[in-house]
């Protein structure tokens, strides 16, 4: 009996010893295990819902590049508003919830900028330049600009206060001829389809909307839109709940795939 107390007492202790290596040992493995891994996937990844602001000249490209963006983000939406850049910058001015705001031109931009409503500095992205619109059969014989201040013709142009409607008077003075329009519009897309729909004779629009209309208006290029070309920023409104989200958009609109889409549509470089 007392030359077995001691033995059993030793293989207690050894076996002791065997179990809390044992215990020590997963705790190593595991730091190298799938949970680290699973981490370091998720993150970074966007989510949320991303409201835009656009002139209404970007919608067929802004609608590809929200799919397009949301494609490469499962976990985000974006939520686009078209309209004339005048009255987008009124709508942010007084409140609306918008996190990202895309103008025709420089001057609202300015505008919001002036009033401290962006997130940093607004980056220029694309440029535009006016086209004369007219039905595919051009019934006033539309051959140059001179030619809308006719007799009879009856053309529509966009409201001075529309990035478009800016760049007309611009043409005009350029031109020294002044038109007489039947209607004057509060977005370059209005003044199109008052040209689709035979309403009008000719149209003052952008060459980006010539080419998105297809075979259903004629486009009659003219030397004087050169002195009104629009440059197109696009920036972070101030008030955003998703800075992040909203960053990560305007690097697509400005990156290379953004410079693609823009210049199959026939917007120039800024």
């Amino acid at each position: 009996m007392k030359s077995w107390i001691p033995r059993a007492t030793a293989l207690l202790a050894a076996t002791a010893l065997t179990l809390g290596l044992g215990a020590c040992a997963p705790s190593a493995s595991t730091s190298t295990g799938t949970a680290g891994a699973g981490s370091s996937e998720t993150a970074g990844q966007l989510s949320g819902t991303l409201t835009v602001f656009a002139a209404a000249s970007l919608k067929a490209t802004f609608t590809k590049l929200a799919s397009d963006f949301e494609a490469k983000n499962p976990g985000t939406k974006v939520t686009l508003s078209f309209a004339g850049s005048s009255d987008l910058a009124t709508q942010i001015s007084q409140g609306a919830p918008a996190d990202v705001f895309a103008s025709a031109d420089t001057k609202n931009m300015g505008k919001l900028a002036d009033a401290g409503l962006l997130e940093g500095a607004a980056a220029n992205f694309a440029t535009n330049t006016l086209q004369i619109a007219v039905p595919p059969s051009n019934p006033a014989s539309i051959a140059a600009f001179a030619d809308l201040a006719k007799p009879g013709v009856k053309v529509v142009v966009c409201a001075s206060q529309v990035p478009c409607g800016a760049a007309s008077d611009a043409v005009e003075k350029a031109a020294g001829v002044t038109l007489s329009p039947v209607s004057e519009e509060s977005s370059v897309t209005d003044v199109l389809g008052k040209v689709t729909s035979g309403e009008a004779d000719a149209g003052l629009v952008y060459i980006t909307d010539v080419k998105g209309a297809g075979d259903k208006v004629k486009g009659i290029p003219f030397a004087e839109a050169g002195k009104a070309v629009n440059t197109y920023p696009i920036a972070t409104v101030g008030s955003s709940r998703n800075k992040e989200l909203a960053a990560a958009f305007i690097a697509q609109v400005t990156g290379a795939e953004g410079r693609k889409t823009l210049a199959d549509a026939g917007f120039g470089a800024p």
